[in-house]
């Protein structure tokens, strides 16, 4: 039963192949971007602030009493990614669990080993334990460079990084461990180290769900035949669901095991496991994003709906200094507003807007324009092209060649980069886009 071709992950809502291949571009390409120093670049005002109001003020979040937060993580990252966590995105949280691929403390939280309870045959003959092994005889002091080298992204995942080819077998187990935890939750919310959620948006979106029915709720992604929650931009699973799944893997523990092993991606096993058990996936883009703020592409209309009106649940691909930078944007607002909820026109009117504007045009810098022009051969000649196509937003000159896009994005430091925005035509979209009548939660 459990067997797949091996393919590339692809992302469900693309309406054509041409798209696709964008869509592979910005999953791979864009993400195999270093996140370079993107937060040291990020102001937001906060004009009428004491520097000394640093009480954290968490806001209504109603019925988070009966959720787990499950933050899964690996030794090679967790004292680099995991302590911002604990002043910011877990800091109004009562109840989460994180799980890695080595049991200790860190930042004076325990740190629970996610794999303590997989086949003993397993784990001392299949190649993908070799770093876990290996760290449970030498403790940290077992690590070696390569454990810690971040191979760029492939679309098949970071096959010679020892961590992240540990990384899938995590996900059926920690629907066992998470259910031990908590086995009362009605939901449980599945995060990594590099995912900012914005808790008060959430909650309100799974307040609109039955948690008495199985629930699969992420960002839609597929490899071969399976449709599945991408694990980085965060997923939510209802307690019906969660116990399904467990049912499954414990009526097929041997041959999921195989599958795992000849699999890549352990969100597509899970995502496998539970549409075996009769839970298939709600589609939730753009409410979950499998990208980080500077990749946002807020004024896209290439997919099957527009982010503008919906309410931003979740980043992935995020740095520390840009979750902490995320939290404090989100502290000061709901000081100054008692307000809570954030749409993504929010976030680009209050966040990226106000950034794009701060330095127009911005040297080292790729705002991640993708339609190449070889004709051009300067930066100017780029700019020149761009003011003449109505359509364009924005242009970047990088590798001594010029690109542009037809929306705006933030985008990431790069040394020799240089980018610009059409500031006129930004502003009027935004005037045209208009206030949100309307939230739509995609229901």
């Amino acid at each position: 039963m459990y067997s797949l071709r091996r393919r590339s992950r692809r992302w469900i809502p693309l309406a054509s192949p041409f798209l696709g291949c964008l869509f592979l571009y910005y999953l791979f390409a864009v993400h195999s971007l270093p996140h370079a120093f993107f937060s040291q670049t990020l102001v937001f005002d906060q004009q009428g602030q004491s520097n000394s109001d640093n009480e954290v003020r968490c806001p209504p979040l109603p019925g988070i009493e009966n959720v787990l937060v499950v933050l899964k993580t690996g030794v090679t990252e967790v004292r680099e990614k995991l302590p911002v966590h604990f002043n910011t995105t877990l800091k109004c949280i009562p109840n989460y669990v994180i799980f890695s691929d080595f049991e200790e403390d860190v930042a004076g939280v325990h740190v629970n080993d996610v794999l303590r309870n997989i086949d003993p045959v397993v784990k001392q003959t299949n190649p993908d334990f070799e770093i876990y092994n290996r760290l449970q005889q030498q403790g940290r002091q077992g690590l070696r460079p390569f454990d810690l080298r971040d191979d760029a992204n492939t679309p098949t995942g970071k096959p010679n990084n020892p961590g992240w080819k540990l990384d899938k077998w995590k996900f059926l187990p920690m629907v066992d461990e998470a259910l031990s935890v908590k086995p009362d939750a009605k939901w449980y919310v599945f995060m990594e180290a590099d995912t900012y959620i914005f808790w008060a948006n959430l909650m309100q979106w799974l307040s609109k769900f039955d948690a008495r029915q199985p629930h699969y709720l992420g960002t839609e992604t597929q490899i071969a035949d399976v449709i599945f929650a991408h694990g980085g931009s965060g997923f939510m699973l209802s307690n019906p669901a969660m116990r399904r799944a467990s049912d499954q893997r414990a009526a097929h523990a041997a041959e999921l095991d195989e599958f795992v092993n000849i699999h890549w991606a352990g969100d597509c096993v899970l995502g496998k496991v539970l549409a075996d058990a009769g839970v298939p996936l709600r589609f939730t883009w753009p409410l979950l994003q499998n990208s980080r703020l500077a990749e946002v592409d807020t004024l896209t209309t290439d997919f099957y709906r527009k982010p503008w009106c919906f309410p931003a649940v979740g980043y992935h691909h995020m740095s520390p200094e840009e979750i902490e930078f995320m939290w404090q944007f989100e502290q000061n607002r709901y000081r100054k507003t008692n307000d809570a909820l954030l749409l993504h026109s929010d976030i680009f009117r209050e966040v990226i807007h106000p950034q794009i504007e701060l330095e127009n045009p911005r040297n080292d810098w790729d705002n991640l324009s993708g339609e190449e022009h070889p004709t051009s051969r300067s930066f100017e000649n780029c700019k020149t092209r761009c003011q003449k196509d109505l359509h364009c937003f924005q242009y970047s000159w990088r590798d001594d060649r010029c690109f542009t896009a037809k929306t705006p994005r933030l985008g990431v430091n790069s040394v020799g980069a240089q980018s610009a925005w059409m500031s006129d035509r930004i502003n009027n979209t935004i005037k045209r886009m208009g206030t949100c009548r309307k939230v739509d939660w995609g229901l």
